[in-house]
């Protein structure tokens, strides 16, 4: 990781004369060989010290455990209460209410929820009888009603989600928090995303590094089947010396060709995570350690494998930040060949209840097993999809769903010294466009690494004769919404 001269200096991707880049490149025996005798010397540790940096300012919040519901849950469905809706189902929209940031037309016809909102815990939070599960984890919520995106597509919303880019070609969040904090634990990534065996819209660069290091991209955890190829090793501790050994020398002669020495020096740092966490990863990823109460109260006792296996990996993501991960991303499974699995433009009622159904118990669960271990106030959890869904269809029948909306939609945080029970923001009486506190996840990404205790203005990156940082040029901290 980034020694304190590295990290501040005028910009974290600019290297200083005395850091720890610019010595090692300078030192004879060169990059290699100094990581490998490293590695070597504390190839015994199964526990080794913290690496990580200084933040900006005191942070509240040490973890990250980010659920991404793929696809765009329905924000009238959900969280967002619109009465009116029903009171004019099946009235054509109009023009006005036509925007070019959802699909929509004037004869399309509002379409009222199927599920009935309730006020919920002590708080009164409107939660949808679609999330049985989360309303009683009300109390716990901060739920912001007015997100606003860039464009109706998935792909780039999902890339805007991770990366704070619609065209991608930048870190994920996940990475600039690793890049920014480091990991607690040597034996562990800083970043992992547990997937559910599918890329998302978008593909691999949601969980990328870009330009960062590679050091910092998402390490993945599969659900089904082993979680990690080759986890277990397949030689003896001395073989595995050698081949350490074999490809030290290898990069070195290729470092001593190249003018850049940063991938070569991001793939030694890769070589030494992977061999420390054939000690660690099997024993974090095996549940089966866990009490039984713990894995019925997440559903690992569910009969729908796509529930098992959600839950599975939410109680991997709890055990993940016990060990000292910073960033957690659950991808959701995809139960229909859909890898857009809250993409409902048909069968909305149906569909929206199988993941329902799949994750909110999860997710519900993992609120409260945090906050029963006394983790909830330094983990964050993060609840969002790309976009919302609109509020119209073409015509409501039993079988109808709705489209893509980015005009205004929900998402949700709990923990990590966020309001608790509290909504932010207002959609109009449909639905259909924010009206107050407009926010985009740029802010959402400000605030995040806020709490973390790096300040979004100050994390930056040079690289092609700039410098980057994860919310551009946009982004401020929501205030409001911090306890």
């Amino acid at each position: 990781m980034q020694s304190s001269s590295f990290r501040y200096s005028r910009c974290p991707g600019a290297l200083s004369a005395n850091s720890r880049r610019g010595f090692l490149k300078q030192t004879s025996a060169g990059f290699g060989w100094l990581a490998l005798a490293g590695l070597l010397g504390e190839q015994s540790r199964s526990q080794a010290a913290p690496q990580s940096t200084p933040s900006h300012h005191t942070p509240r919040v040490k973890n990250v455990i980010f659920c991404f519901m793929d696809g765009g849950p329905s924000h009238v469905d959900t969280f967002d209460p619109k009465p009116a809706l029903k009171t004019y189902e099946g009235k054509a929209i109009g023009a006005g209410a036509v925007s070019k940031r959802s699909q929509s037309s004037a004869g399309r016809v509002w379409l009222g929820s199927p599920w009935k909102f309730r006020q919920r815990g002590e708080s009164g939070l409107w939660v949808s009888d679609l999330f049985p599960q989360l309303a009683q984890v009300a109390d716990e919520l901060c739920v912001v009603r007015s997100m606003v995106g860039e464009l109706p597509l998935h792909g780039q919303q999902n890339l805007l989600l991770h990366t704070g880019r619609i065209i991608g070609q930048a870190p994920s969040m996940g990475a600039w928090v690793s890049y920014g904090l480091g990991t607690e634990n040597r034996n562990l990534p800083a970043y992992v995303v547990l997937n559910n065996d599918w890329v998302p819209n978008g593909g691999l660069e949601n969980f990328g590094s870009s330009f960062l290091p590679a050091t910092h991209q998402a390490t993945q955890l599969r659900a089904k089947g082993v979680p990690v190829d080759n986890i277990r090793p397949g030689d003896s501790l001395s073989l595995q010396q050698r081949k350490l050994e074999l490809l030290a020398a290898q990069d070195q002669i290729f470092a001593d060709k190249v003018s850049a020495a940063s991938p070569i020096e991001s793939a030694i740092a890769n070589y030494e995570t992977a061999f420390r966490m054939q000690t660690l990863i099997p024993e974090v990823s095996d549940i089966s350690q866990e009490p039984a109460y713990i894995q019925r109260e997440y559903g690992v006792d569910s009969t729908d494998e796509h529930q098992h296996y959600y839950a599975t990996q939410a109680l991997r993501a709890r055990r993940l930040v016990e060990a000292g991960v910073r960033f957690v991303e659950i991808t959701c499974p995809s139960f229909d060949s859909n890898n857009s699995p809250w993409d409902q433009h048909g069968q909305l009622k149906k569909n929206h209840e199988k993941n329902a159904r799949i994750t909110e118990q999860s997710v519900a669960a993992l609120i409260v097993d945090l906050k029963r271990r006394g983790l909830l106030d330094e983990t964050l959890v993060v609840w969002a999809g790309e976009m919302g869904r609109t509020p119209h269809t073409p015509k409501v029948t039993p079988t109808c769903g709705r489209d893509h909306h980015v005009n205004g939609y929900s998402l949700f945080l709990a923990g990590g010294g966020f309001k608790p029970g509290i909504t932010f923001g207002e959609t109009d009486e449909f639905g259909n466009a924010v009206v107050e506190h407009p926010l985009s996840i740029h802010d959402i990404h400000a605030t995040i690494l806020h709490q973390l205790g790096l300040d979004h203005e100050a994390l930056t990156f040079r690289h092609g004769g700039r410098d980057h940082r994860l919310t551009d040029v946009h982004g401020h901290v929501i205030q409001e919404i911090l306890s």
